[in-house]
């Protein structure tokens, strides 16, 4: 009989507060970072394959709802319930810009190139900055129908995404004149929009289904049930040949891409898991959740056996990760204390 296979996940605390959303950057010459947003106030970065922490944003006054990164890893974006959109150097955690909004922020999203910030929240209303004139006003779309959930940039940055909190769909915008190009059609609000890193498919998920669309023609290519309500979904992004995805019920499922077969459920989490994204390469993925932790999974679980040693804060076996690949990302980082504490006793602890 063969050996029964467990996923041992590596624990990520700091955060006091769920966790909302996670980011990761593409891979960059210092590695690939995640960035995780926390009703606690404070997004945290860190490396991307070990989870090991880098340092935390401080300066927001209200829950942040969303958080990313830039393509180079150079600067990250939160949104928060303080009305704030904030814009930070993710190498020194120094707060370089914050957009005034008139309500929650909900959503932000830089563009490839780097050069704008989409964001979109309860006021209803689309804006990108430029964030090369921080200090002029902003571009709005207002068209939006209801409080704006999740924003995506596509098409070269020629097109942005959004859905709404108290309604089905998604709706795609020309960034040149302002209009709605296509609506995606779902029954529920949709909590989770992602294009995938080729730029082929936009993965939702609304209620009891996670869809699949052709990014470039939009029309439906997969639509599997889901057997819970799923809050945040993931499509593998090196071969595309499965996807992840949480909700409420605190496991998270991998499923076949082509059949919608269910491959392994992964349990840990407790609490509803409120987002879930796959690393750049696919040989990970994250979740986060209501219970404050964020767990990193290997792609190829591994069996209890297989682990050497694993801590809150990455494997302490073998890693392929030197303290050298994160030294510019934590040099003149400004350090929190109740993140540090949570690593030195999770470490202690291991």
């Amino acid at each position: 009989m063969d050996k029964k296979r467990v996923a041992v996940p590596l624990v990520c605390h700091g955060h006091s507060r769920p966790v909302v959303d996670l980011c990761y950057s593409p891979v960059t010459p210092d590695g690939f970072f995640l960035i995780s947003a926390s009703k606690d106030s404070s997004p945290m970065l860190r490396n991307g394959e070990t989870g090991d922490w880098v340092g935390t944003f401080e300066g927001h006054k209200g829950a942040v709802w969303s958080c990313c990164l830039d393509t180079n890893a150079l600067r990250a974006a939160s949104g928060s319930a303080d009305f704030t959109a904030k814009i930070w150097d993710a190498i020194t955690g120094e707060e370089l810009h914050s957009f005034e909004h008139k309500h929650i922020v909900r959503a932000c999203a830089f563009s490839e190139d780097t050069h704008f910030l989409l964001t979109g929240g309860v006021e209803k209303i689309l804006r990108i900055y430029d964030l090369n004139r921080p200090d002029s006003s902003p571009r709005e779309v207002d068209k939006t129908p209801g409080s704006v959930r999740t924003v995506a940039w596509l098409h070269s940055d020629q097109t942005i995404l959004s859905s709404c909190t108290d309604m089905g769909g998604v709706r795609l915008w020309d960034v040149r004149t302002g209009d709605v190009v296509r609506s995606l059609e779902t029954k529920s609000p949709v909590t989770s929009a992602e294009v995938s890193q080729d730029g082929r498919y936009i993965t939702t998920a609304d209620g009891f289904t996670v869809k699949f669309w052709d990014a470039n023609h939009f029309g439906l290519v997969k639509s599997y049930n889901m057997p819970c309500t799923v809050e945040s979904a993931s499509l593998e992004p090196k071969f595309g040949y499965k996807f992840i995805a949480g909700g409420e019920d605190m496991w998270i499922r991998v499923f076949d891409f082509h059949t919608g077969e269910e491959i392994a459920c992964n349990k840990g989490h407790h609490g509803p898991v409120h987002c879930v994204r796959f690393s750049p390469g696919g040989e990970s993925y994250a979740s986060g959740s209501e219970d404050g932790t964020i767990r990193i999974w290997q792609t190829g679980q591994q069996t209890l056996d297989d682990v050497e040693t694993v801590s809150a804060n990455g494997l302490t076996g073998k890693v392929n990760v030197t303290a050298d690949d994160v030294s510019r990302k934590i040099e003149g980082f400004h350090i929190a204390d109740e993140g540090r504490t949570g690593q030195k006793e999770e470490v202690a602890n291991a």
